[in-house]
């Protein structure tokens, strides 16, 4: 997999300045020192103020420059890609800012970070500069580690000491107020994937996830399996809070480590919140890209002791625009509504040959699911089968509950297209309504079965914009219903197979997703929509 990176020289650098291109209209500016010295700090800093600095290796944006600005850093300096920045940059950054009532380092716990920060504290001290350092150590994953890693916990580290400077504290109160929140935060993280440094290929692995990988890759505490991410939350969860105070309250911070998708840091914040442990949980910052590990899949979880002053701090606004803010966190709302607006009204009934029918037909569909799901990945997003296979379950459940009117025919089309508006999502359900809805109501106006379905398959060409030849499953179904008119069941299966298999010569797509495509990618590959077309007249026959 190729990546968006430039010359491996200039990674850091330029990714400094696209973020000082949005947040540079926030006050902050970078230091003329390109590339040994890369440091961001405020333009509009109080110098009468302590300064608050903090910084590491790159690769775990937005940390730390992403969170200069007014109520949390005063600057933020960045090394090469998990490597501390050197004594220098460090030296230089306290030298710009710091002013008489001066400064604090907040240093995560590395090695290096440590050692830099640290001669670069003392050369300033040296200087004449009034220096102060906080180490944060907030990664349980290792409980015997003699120096326990400084992860995304140090977030909260950086809003409370920001907080205290904007007040107007003093250096030994922020540092006191500082290492008391650096003493009292705790991280636990779990990754299925490490991180990718620039200059490698992004890799897939299948082995086992693990609890406390490390932000730089480093091992965890254990390789563990997990099969939804139900468990993976409680994993984390229980180790988290099992030092927790009983009837203390906590603000959680959940951290994305750099490949988790929204939609599953939506489901993992859900889970969190429906947990054994929702009660101990009052104030909630993300799920946002805090501390990230380059492209690592997986997320932290950190969590702070609340009283009301911390509560107090973590809700005061900040500048940083890619500080997310703080949430309670509430029950969701839920309205009712009115299912039976524009509902049929029917009642089921019994049909021994048309029950068979409609049986094998969704069963085929349910077999066939992974198959038309293979064929959709080369020309969509790989989901027809799934799709398809919701609208065969939905309509094989109420089959057995005989809750079908199987000896209406009419009916029987005007509900089959209901069930599938609501089971399936996507065109395919919508324009698979579309046609037995059109079917049903031409029945019901005195139309045989065979007109009924050729009058649907004209309704959905002209909403759904295909016609023959446009590579869709208008290309087996009209050719099937056509022969059906005029011949025999087995002769529209015949048709549907050979229009189906007609598509894999087409090169061009009038319609659907596949007209988005390139003919190369087109070739000997059939129509996932009109395999499907096939296989429920080829079940018939059957």
């Amino acid at each position: 997999m190729n990546r968006f990176f430039n010359q491996l020289e200039n990674v850091v650098t330029e990714a400094i300045d696209g973020t000082l291109r949005l947040a540079g209209a926030k006050n902050i500016a970078r230091a003329n020192g390109f590339p040994h010295k890369k440091f961001v700090a405020r333009t509009d800093r109080d110098k009468s103020k302590v300064a608050i600095i903090s910084g590491g290796g790159a690769g775990h944006e937005p940390a730390h420059i992403g969170f200069v600005g007014k109520g949390m850093l005063t600057a933020a300096v960045s090394g090469e890609v998990f490597a501390s920045p050197s004594t220098e940059a460090v030296l230089a950054c306290i030298m710009h800012v710091t002013e008489e009532a001066g400064c604090l380092l907040i240093v995560t716990n590395y090695t290096g970070d440590r050692l830099n920060f640290g001669l670069a504290a003392e050369r300033a001290k040296k200087l004449g500069k009034k220096v102060e350092m906080v180490i944060v150590a907030d990664d349980i994953a290792l409980p015997d580690a003699p120096q326990p890693r400084g992860i995304a916990g140090t977030l909260f580290v950086h809003k409370i000491a920001g907080y205290w400077s904007e007040a107007g504290a003093t250096l030994e109160e922020i540092k006191l107020k500082a290492t008391a929140a650096a003493q009292n935060c705790y991280s636990l993280g779990i990754a299925s994937s490490t991180c990718t440094t620039p200059g490698n290929k992004i890799e897939t692995t299948n082995s086992k996830a693990e609890l406390g990988l490390g932000i730089h890759g480093e091992p965890g505490i254990e390789s563990i399996s997990f099969d939804y991410g139900k468990e993976a939350v409680d994993m984390v969860l229980a180790r988290l809070f099992k030092s927790a105070e009983a009837e203390a309250e906590y603000a959680l911070l959940i951290n994305n480590l750099g490949a988790v998708t929204p939609l599953e840091m939506s489901i993992i914040t859900n889970e969190i919140l429906t947990s054994d442990y929702k009660h101990k949980i009052k104030l909630v910052l993300g799920p946002a890209l805090f501390m990230t590990s380059l492209n690592m899949y997986g997320f932290s979880l950190s969590i702070i002791k609340l009283n009301d002053e911390i509560e107090t701090i973590l809700k005061a606004p900040v500048e940083p625009y890619l500080w997310p803010g703080i949430a309670v966190p509430v029950e969701p709302s839920i309205f009712e509504i009115n299912e039976n607006t524009d509902r049929l009204i029917y009642k089921g009934s019994e049909n021994t040959e048309v029950h068979l029918l409609l049986k094998k037909i969704c069963e085929a569909i349910i077999q066939a699911e992974r198959n038309l799901n293979e064929l959709d990945k080369k020309v969509g997003d790989g989901d027809t089968g799934t799709t398809l296979s919701a609208g065969a379950n939905a309509l094989l459940k109420l089959l057995n509950q005989n809750k079908l009117p199987l000896n209406n025919k009419a009916e029987l089309l005007l509900v089959a297209g209901e069930v599938l508006a609501d089971s399936m999502g996507g065109s395919s359900g919508v324009l698979s309504s579309i046609f037995l809805t059109n079917a049903g109501t031409t029945m019901l106006a005195g139309a045989n079965i065979a007109d009924a379905l050729e009058s649907g398959i004209k309704m959905i060409m002209q909403y759904g914009g295909a016609s023959l030849g446009s590579r869709t499953m208008i290309d087996a179904l009209y050719p099937a219903i056509e022969a059906l008119k005029n011949s025999s069941m087995n002769e529209a299966a015949a048709a549907a197979r050979e229009g189906a298999n007609k598509t894999t010569g087409m090169t061009k797509a009038n319609a659907g997703r596949s007209s988005y495509l390139r003919k190369e990618s087109l070739i000997g590959v059939t129509d996932p929509g009109a395999e499907a077309v096939a296989i429920i007249f080829e079940s018939l026959v059957k």
